[in-house]
């Protein structure tokens, strides 16, 4: 019954009755008068309070000079290529042989990525900033890629549209996605990739459902522009020396799936006998966005459907993967898209993900590794965004926006049945300890004070509201707080 109302079924002894917003709010008030130290877990010591620390070791930085030279419109594309700028531009040498900058006439080698087999972790927007693809590396990814850049912001010059493209030295196979909507930007985008940055593919995105991209001819609009679609990806395969993939959706509207005809076409879509080297595939439509399941039957008739007498397109599908069980039914369901398992709420929901999916077993994770896997994205953050009063204000930030996923996991050991379901809606439950039911929350003044446990107490005043509001997830009625969750896929 629980399994047809959409809630997860939590067993009985940890269930706690429905009760109004106003006595929870209460409750939270109380539990929360003593603030601890942030010190005390001596993650801000006095000497991280210096130049972040994991700075060294972070790649694809692109010189000052550069960026301010594209916010004046002074940048000369075309010139000639810095020598070893970037490991990327070094180790693809021969493709700077040509007078100016770009490939040579004839086909050079080309790196290409084998996805079989893999854990990738998506482009998450937010929240797949490089401290949380470190711990996703950390739990097992094989494959990470950075947040969505848009080539226009970064052709202008902006210093916060580059640091998407920032890479960890851990991140072993790694790439780029760029929402794009014209041939030529995309090739002055991947000159400054070729030249400055070290990536071994560049994905471009033709799924992504929010209007403001569409608008402006990029994302999941590219998808009713076939021919805008491969003039960006020609310009891309003309451009890179790395393998070139995009990601789409099954359609604009769930009703009238088009992807089948995307792939079909961009069979064809190629530059001097290169082509795409994947398709990503989520099962959900652009005005379906993330509500409701991912259809992995469509996946398989993609999969099939391609022309037989040109090269077939690996196709890798996504969407509602949230344990390994999930990830093997899903592969019995298409048998023949690529056996890469393709993450993203999953990854933010439980970013343990990766071990059980490569272990095939569920993990009963105690609450106090939970909050082991926190205080490192906490130092990672330091690493990253410094840990003066502006780098320890983003870190907090970026953790709020990764706790109002966290708090959606019922840990397994709670469950009447398993494995958990991305959609279900768990109802009030108690944890096994204060900590765990902490976790639980689904108020923002829970999370902050999660945060003061491993940052510094906020100021007066202080709110916080998720960017990302969830179309396919509410608490359940009654639910402490009432309050939406955040989501995306």
């Amino acid at each position: 019954e629980l399994r047809r109302r959409h809630v997860q079924p939590v067993k009985a002894e940890y269930l706690v009755p429905e009760r109004s917003h106003e006595e929870e709010e209460t409750g939270t008030q109380q539990r929360s008068g003593k603030k601890r130290a942030r010190t005390e877990d001596g993650i801000l010591s006095e000497e991280s309070k210096a130049c972040p620390r994991g700075m060294a070791e972070e790649e694809n930085k692109v010189p000052l000079e550069v960026i301010q030279q594209l916010g004046r419109k002074t940048y000369v594309f075309g010139g000639s290529a810095p020598a070893a700028t970037s490991r990327m531009s070094s180790r693809y040498a021969s493709w700077f042989e040509r007078e100016g900058d770009g490939p040579s006439s004839s086909l050079r080698e080309v790196k290409l990525i084998d996805f079989s087999d893999k854990v990738y972790v998506a482009p998450l927007t937010t929240v797949g900033n490089l401290p949380f693809r470190r711990i996703m590396v950390d739990f097992g990814a094989d494959v990470t890629c950075g947040e969505m850049a848009v080539a226009k912001c970064l052709l202008e010059g902006s210093p916060s549209e580059w640091a998407l493209l920032r890479r960890h030295a851990c991140e072993k196979v790694f790439g780029v996605q760029i929402a794009c909507a014209h041939g030529d930007q995309m090739t002055r985008c991947c000159e400054l990739i070729r030249k400055y940055c070290d990536v071994d593919f560049v994905d471009i995105n033709m799924g992504c459902p929010i209007d403001l991209v569409c608008k402006h001819g990029c994302g999941a609009s590219l998808m009713r522009k076939h021919t805008k679609a491969e003039q960006v990806v020609t310009a891309a395969l003309a451009s890179l020396p790395c393998a070139v993939t995009f990601k789409i959706r099954t359609g604009w509207h769930d009703r009238e799936p088009t992807a089948h005809t995307t792939v079909g076409l961009a069979q064809s879509w190629q530059h001097r006998g290169r082509a795409v080297q994947a398709v990503f595939l989520h099962g959900r439509s652009k005005t379906q966005r993330y509500s409701r399941l991912a259809d992995w039957t469509f996946v398989e008739r993609v999969a099939t459907s391609q022309d037989l007498a040109a090269a077939r397109l690996p196709v890798v599908g996504n969407g509602d993967v949230l344990s390994y069980q999930d990830f093997e039914a899903k592969r019995e369901l298409a048998p023949h898209a690529e056996s890469c398992c393709m993450l993203a709420r999953g990854a933010l929901i439980k970013p343990w993900l990766p071990t059980e999916i490569k272990e095939r077993r569920t993990w009963d994770i105690a609450a106090t590794e939970r909050l082991d896997i926190l205080k490192t994205f906490v130092k990672y953050g330091l690493d990253h965004w410094g840990a003066d009063d502006r780098g320890r204000a983003r870190t907090r930030r970026f953790l709020l926006e990764w706790l109002s996923f966290l708090h959606r996991y019922t840990p397994a050991g709670l469950l009447e049945v398993l494995p958990q379901r991305i959609n279900d809606r768990p109802p009030a439950f108690v944890g096994r300890n204060d900590l765990e039911t902490l976790f639980a929350s689904p108020l923002a003044t829970d999370w902050i004070r999660i945060s003061e446990m491993l940052l510094d107490p906020v100021p007066p005043g202080f709110k916080f509201e998720p960017k990302h509001k969830s179309s396919s997830y509410t608490p359940a009625a009654g639910e402490v707080g009432k309050q939406a969750a955040s989501d995306w896929g």
